[in-house]
């Protein structure tokens, strides 16, 4: 009995199954459907025995009583029973802690998933477009949305497949080929709940947070996919972004799949796991630039994004000021800045024009003299080799530039002259 169970552990990991956690206890129930079938094919294969030995008899013209002739019924019903226990079997697998990971029948039939809206001119859509359709969504948004449009676009050669409302949170788009009913280009999205992400991304969240020095226990919020698939593209990527928090509700991270990858972590660093040297730093700077000494650490997060290239480490201090360092592919990044918002009372366009012309305008000298006391304090360096650039598009904002080096300071002002913020590298 042993080998069987294997042997039927074995094909319960296979196909569909293999997409849900293997636990214990599922595996008890099956298995406990699966020996009730034998039973019963066991007791089919007595009857059936015995129905062969009475054929080999000469025939003898008599009447069954009625006892016998409901046991020379029971193979075939037997056989039935034991298909409908496979098929409760399947369905019984496929869910996971009140999870349904994948039902079987969009597995066979995609198509009779597809839910169509009254009045829809399907009659475009062939069985191959069709297929198309309702497996993209199964399997790149996780779920049919009601179809409400089909349309032909035959300047394009392609039809158009629209489901979901745009201005919901639940929407897809999708071209077809008309000919071939291939794929050309997808756009969905979809909000879901945190209970209804697949577990192959749930179970890598602690390992995950782990990776950056985050706390591994912080819970799933909320969750958001979005799926493309550009002319030229071979299949649709989706990407899946997970909101994290914890019980207080203070704590924050957050991770970005592409697929089934995850290409962006980020969280808040346990205590053990701050740089005390780069904290230290970080606390200088904000002192070059506020003239606030000592101010209180209120959270240090990281961001690890594979996709940029960016590993990045984010300070909060007391009073909205903030120190950002980063490593990348394209060198290192620093940033220290005031998030304070000082609102403008504004009384028409006029004035808002004359605020951003008084930005623009602003005299190098009067700028000159903020930002380059503060960039000695903290970077060590002299401003003076550095030459001023002005955008017209983002008053409020220069970049000094050595041109020699490309090192470039980005720095934002207030109309005092007051600095906001300075970036230098990685902007």
């Amino acid at each position: 009995m042993r080998h069987k169970d294997e042997q039927w552990e074995k094909e319960i990991r296979k196909g569909p199954f293999a997409l849900s956690p293997f636990t214990e206890d599922h595996k008890r129930k099956v298995l406990q459907q699966v020996e009730w079938m034998k039973k019963s094919e066991e007791e089919s294969k007595g009857d059936r025995l015995e129905d062969s030995s009475r054929l080999s008899r000469p025939f003898r013209p008599q009447v069954k009583n009625a006892s016998h002739k409901r046991r020379l019924r029971r193979g075939p019903l037997v056989a039935g029973t034991g298909a409908l226990v496979i098929a409760a079997g399947l369905f019984l697998w496929i869910w996971d802690d009140g999870q349904l990971v994948r039902p079987v029948i969009e597995q066979v039939y995609p198509t009779a998933t597809l839910q169509l809206s009254d009045g829809l001119n399907t009659n475009l859509l062939t069985d191959k477009m069709k297929r198309n359709v309702a497996t993209t969504m199964r399997d790149d948004l996780g779920k049919q949305l009601k179809i409400k449009k089909v349309e032909d676009l035959p300047v394009s050669g392609r039809i158009y497949v629209e489901a979901g409302n745009e201005s919901e949170k639940e929407y897809a788009q999708i071209w077809l080929d008309a000919t071939t009913g291939n794929l050309r280009e997808v756009q969905m999205r979809r909000e879901m709940q945190p209970s209804e992400l697949e577990h192959r991304y749930l179970r890598q969240v602690p390992s995950l947070l782990q990776s950056i020095g985050s706390t591994p226990t912080l819970k799933p919020a909320s969750v958001q996919r979005f799926v493309s698939m550009k002319q030229g593209e071979s299949e649709p990527i989706s990407h899946t972004t997970l909101a994290l928090e914890n019980e207080t509700g203070d704590g924050y991270g957050e991770i970005v799949w592409q697929q089934d990858k995850a290409v962006s972590i980020t969280g808040d660093l346990r205590p053990d796991q701050v740089s005390q040297a780069a904290l230290t730093d970080a606390r200088n700077a904000i002192e070059a630039l506020s003239g606030k000494a000592n101010l209180d650490l209120v959270r240090a997060s990281r961001s690890k994004d594979d996709e940029l290239g960016k590993d990045t480490v984010f300070f909060s201090f007391k009073d909205n000021y903030f120190v950002q360092m980063t490593e990348g592919k394209a060198g290192m990044g620093y940033t220290v800045g005031d998030a304070n918002h000082y609102e403008q009372d504004f009384a028409d366009w006029e004035e808002i024009e004359a605020y951003y012309q008084e930005l623009y305008n602003i005299q190098e000298s009067l700028l000159r003299g903020e930002v380059e006391p503060i960039i000695k304090k903290i970077f060590k360096m002299d401003l003076q080799a550095y030459k001023l650039h002005r955008n017209p598009d983002h008053p409020g904002m220069v970049t000094f530039e050595l041109e020699s080096s490309k090192d470039v300071f980005q720095v934002e002002y207030r109309e005092d002259g007051r600095i906001k913020m300075i970036t230098r590298g990685e902007l």
